[in-house]
């Protein structure tokens, strides 16, 4: 054998060696990794609610707890904002984010949607999708739905290709859709989403599908040649459990793709929590059955500015800003005792990493900033958005506006009744209602209030202030146009010819404010909605950390930090008392910081022209709230 012969041997070898695969044995029931019977305790992370910052700090504090796996999803909607317009930058640097779990050697699920749920506006969707046909069948194979999923898959998957496990990379499994059993068995739509992956990815990557834990949902939301999965919390029967999924799905691992140690909020609800103990005691019985599990969420993180979504139950529910969802990690990332108990439970099985113990952090304290009212919002208004006329009103969809708010005026042009009955039905969401910009009242989806008493006279104007809360995130109703979409009447009569003002609130636009003269009116704080700046500087003795801003005494409104978007307040309501604020959107000494807050029913200031907020070191959200 000559020595050409040996090196070609050598290669061949080293190469059969090497090579990595990961597969599923449905004889075994178990996944096969390199070859090798293999079980993932993974937890869920969102890289869209963390800043890109601190990715490593929560992948290597999950990591630490014991995980050998990460999931997360994927989320189309700040993918791509626009048609045809891509965002992977930042905390949408999803190649980025993939690459730090690797680095720490940790594989990842991949829940690529196009849906995801995950308590964000439209699920994930984006919103223009409303725009371009309000009548389109979201998650289904309606040709004007499909052909934006296919546009999009066709940018996302040669992506995501060189992070595949096979390829070198950590992604061993992708999921196709997200719980699509709750809400019909579409097995057209399955199946293209399953060959459009295959089609770009083929065979390097296990696919599953995800469903809760009864028979119905788990048949419908079956693919074929596409591995099961099941989700459920704790305090069940794990065996029965597992038996529905074995029921659609006779072999393969057994895996809970959502182990809820927490769950989601709701405004004006307590908070959820969930005991230690009895995680502790599901998870174990899981982990005896060999069973693979992913804790959703083993960090929740933060729904920073608007991209928090809603649900729809009894009555619509927004969600708060924040997503910490009671989780190991808590939205600051610091591990709470659950982590150390569930650490504890999870070295019973797998081994935990050498190292010290991950510990809360501590955080930045700073003394109470005076804020000072800058300006009315409607001269903020006149000074950064422009107008649409429309005989009727138009949708935030039909504006081309995705979140936030939008002013709705119109001028009274006859006789009116007193007091007279403004109706909007089908408000979306919550609308602060005005007449010659003194308040009247507040119409709330939430509340189920689409009528209310106001006093107008002829020739003047009301203005109709609506707030998108966040799109319906679940269910049959995500198809959740925002804004005025429908007649809208004084007593008998319909008001027509609208002035329709999106209003601009990113950074640009709050940026600009410092600049503008402060000519603010001395007009009435309870019925003006107003903007409030307060200045401080921190010390150069004092270390930037983490904080977390405090409104007592303030009611409704958004919180910029440094221009940044700390999201949607309401401590008036709960339980979410206090905001996240990251150390990286704070700026150290000389440089000057600025707290902006646009107020929308009442500040704490009284007549008084000045009033404070203050940044904490302790969260709060599970303040009181006044249903329960």
């Amino acid at each position: 054998m000559n020595l050409y012969t040996l090196i070609l041997c050598f290669l061949f070898v080293a190469k059969t060696v090497f090579t990595r695969s990961f597969t599923v044995d449905y004889k075994q029931n178990t996944f096969l990794k390199d070859g090798k019977p293999f079980r993932y305790m993974s937890g869920s992370i969102h890289y869209f609610r963390v800043p890109n910052q601190f990715w490593y700090d929560r992948l290597y504090k999950m990591k630490m707890a014991g995980l050998n796996a990460i999931q997360t999803y994927v989320e189309w909607n700040h993918h791509e904002p626009e048609p045809g317009e891509y965002n992977f930058k930042g905390d949408y640097d999803l190649p980025k984010f993939l690459k730090t779990a690797h680095d720490l050697g940790l594989v990842v699920i991949l829940r690529s949607g196009p849906f995801i749920d995950a308590e964000r506006d439209m699920g994930g969707l984006p919103y223009w999708l409303l725009r371009n046909n309000p009548d389109i069948k979201l998650r289904s194979f309606d040709p004007t739905y499909i052909k934006y999923v296919d546009r999009w898959y066709k940018i996302l998957l040669p992506l995501i290709e060189p992070y595949l496990y096979n390829n070198g990379g950590p992604i061993i499994t992708l999921q196709i859709e997200n719980e699509y059993g709750s809400i019909g068995c579409d097995a057209q739509y399955k199946s293209h989403l399953r060959d459009l992956v295959r089609k770009t990815l083929k065979t390097d990557v296990v696919l599953f599908t995800t469903d809760g834990s009864s028979s119905s949902v788990l048949s419908c939301g079956k693919t074929d040649e596409v591995l099961s999965t099941i989700d459920f919390g704790t305090g069940v029967n794990v065996t029965y459990n597992f038996e529905m999924l074995r029921w659609t799905q006779a072999s393969g691992p057994l895996v809970n793709s959502e182990f809820y140690p927490g769950w989601l909020d709701h405004w004006g609800q307590p908070h959820a929590q969930v005991s230690s103990e009895s995680i502790v005691e599901t998870l174990t019985d899981m982990l005896h059955a060999n069973a693979s599990v992913n804790v959703y969420m083993f960090h929740g993180g933060t729904s920073f500015g608007f991209t928090a979504g809603s649900n729809l139950g009894s009555t619509f529910q927004a969600c708060p800003t924040s997503y910490d969802y009671d989780a190991p990690l808590s939205e600051a990332g610091d591990p709470t005792p659950k982590y150390y108990a569930m650490r504890e439970a999870i070295g019973k099985f797998f081994p935990l990493p050498a190292g010290p113990v991950p510990q809360p952090a501590p955080k930045m304290k700073l003394p109470p900033i005076t804020m000072k009212k800058y300006m009315s919002l409607w001269e903020f208004i006149s000074k950064t958005s422009s107008s649409v006329f429309s005989t009727y009103p138009l949708s935030f969809e039909d504006l081309s506006h995705p979140f936030g708010f939008v002013l709705y005026e119109t001028t009274v042009t006859f006789q009116t009744p007193d007091p007279a009955i403004l109706t909007v039905k089908g408000i979306a969401d919550r609308a602060h209602v005005y007449v010659n910009r003194v308040l009247q009242g507040i119409l709330s989806r939430e509340q189920k209030t689409e009528s209310i008493p106001i006093k107008v006279l002829e020739g003047q104007k009301i203005e109709i202030l609506v707030e998108n809360q966040g799109r319906i995130c679940s269910g049959y109703y995500i198809n959740d146009r925002k804004g005025i979409f429908q007649n809208v009447t004084l007593g008998s009569q319909m008001l027509v010819n609208w002035t329709m003002t999106p209003i601009v609130m990113d950074s640009d636009s709050i940026e600009q404010i410092g600049g503008w003269k402060n000519n603010m009116k001395k007009e009435n704080p309870v019925s003006v909605p107003s903007i409030y700046i307060g200045s401080f500087t921190i010390s150069n003795k004092t270390k930037i950390l983490d904080s977390f801003l405090r409104l007592d005494g303030w009611h409704k409104g958004v919180a910029f930090l440094n221009n940044f978007n700390l999201g949607r307040y309401w401590p008036i309501v709960g339980p979410q008392v206090t905001l996240y604020a990251p150390s990286i959107y704070f700026q150290a000494s000389p440089t000057v910081n600025q707290i902006t807050l646009i107020e929308f029913e009442n500040s704490p200031c009284g007549n008084k022209d000045t009033c404070t907020v203050q940044f904490v070191d302790t969260p709060v959200v599970n303040g009181t709230t006044p249903l329960y």
